[in-house]
């Protein structure tokens, strides 16, 4: 993968919270809370797994109560992912 997309990462958040509860995903979210949207610290770290497990990119569970928005997930990840080339 050589991106890792806002759209991927809101198809893994709604996998994660399932459909109903995923409302909150719709139009612009990058700096919105993924608390104000729903999402808590076992929420995030489901998704950090199905990042690991998707894209090969870990994000530690120290790293969640730093990670605020989808824009600060999409950076670390797809920092990561350039280091790996």
């Amino acid at each position: 993968m050589s991106e890792f997309t806002i759209d991927d990462l809101k198809r893994i958040l709604r996998a994660c919270a399932g459909e109903d509860d995923s409302a909150g995903l719709e139009g612009d979210i990058l700096d919105s809370g993924f608390e104000d949207l729903g999402y808590d610290s076992l929420a995030l770290l489901e998704t950090a797994s199905r990042i690991e497990h998707e894209v090969g990119v870990a994000v530690l569970d120290e790293e969640i109560g730093e990670i605020t928005t989808p824009r600060r997930l999409l950076d670390l990840v797809n920092n990561r992912l350039v280091e790996k080339v």
